[in-house]
């Protein structure tokens, strides 16, 4: 099976379980990103590719537990890891790279500190995503939807600790893109405290 027919069913396959949809999107730009920050370093690029669709499999309704309380315990990165062998093995990517994929997607939270290329390029690409403009739609567009977020004041300290994980990024082209981005949050976190008048939102 070629590895052009292994990426098609693996985009195909999220493509279907990405609840809610706006889910879907996240993929595609992660693994672009991922791509760019290792421009100049040597990967695999079926390691990176599966690994950045795969890595958040157990956010996904119908895969993730209804109960809040299952919720709250839920450990979306083992999910994943879990199914990973049996979803690649069933579209025919080779079995011998299936244990770097799930170590990509073990280490890929922002308090890991991952050895391998792969690892490291998702690492540093999920922290970018939750950052800037487009970390602030995906953070703004949960209210309501996810327990975390009841209403737009739980948003800001949410946004406010996320500035401080341009310190866990591990590469040069990482930490530059993060700058712009962290300005542009820090200017939306002051603007809305402005605007609200110490008025809840």
């Amino acid at each position: 099976m070629t590895s052009h027919t292994w990426r098609q069913q693996l985009c195909d396959y999220i493509r279907q379980q990405a609840l809610p949809v706006d889910k879907f999107s996240h993929q595609p730009r992660l693994y672009a990103l991922a791509c760019s920050l290792g421009t100049n370093h040597p990967y695999d690029d079926d390691i990176l590719f599966a690994a950045c669709w795969l890595h958040d499999l157990g956010v996904f309704v119908g895969h993730r537990p209804e109960d809040l309380q299952a919720l709250a315990k839920w450990d979306n990165v083992a999910y994943a890891i879990a199914q990973a062998p049996t979803l690649l093995k069933s579209w025919g990517f080779p079995v011998d790279k299936i244990a770097a994929v799930q170590e990509a997607i073990q280490q890929h939270h922002p308090q890991a500190r991952p050895t391998n290329i792969e690892a490291i390029l998702l690492h540093d690409a999920d922290i970018l995503e939750l950052i800037g403009a487009v970390g602030l739609l995906r953070t703004i567009s949960k209210v309501g939807r996810d327990t975390r977020f009841k209403t737009f004041s739980d948003v800001l300290p949410v946004l406010e600790r996320y500035q401080q994980l341009e310190a866990e990024l591990l590469t040069a082209p990482a930490r530059e893109l993060a700058r712009a981005r962290l300005t542009l949050v820090r200017q939306f976190i002051a603007q809305a405290k402005e605007e609200s008048q110490g008025i809840a939102l």
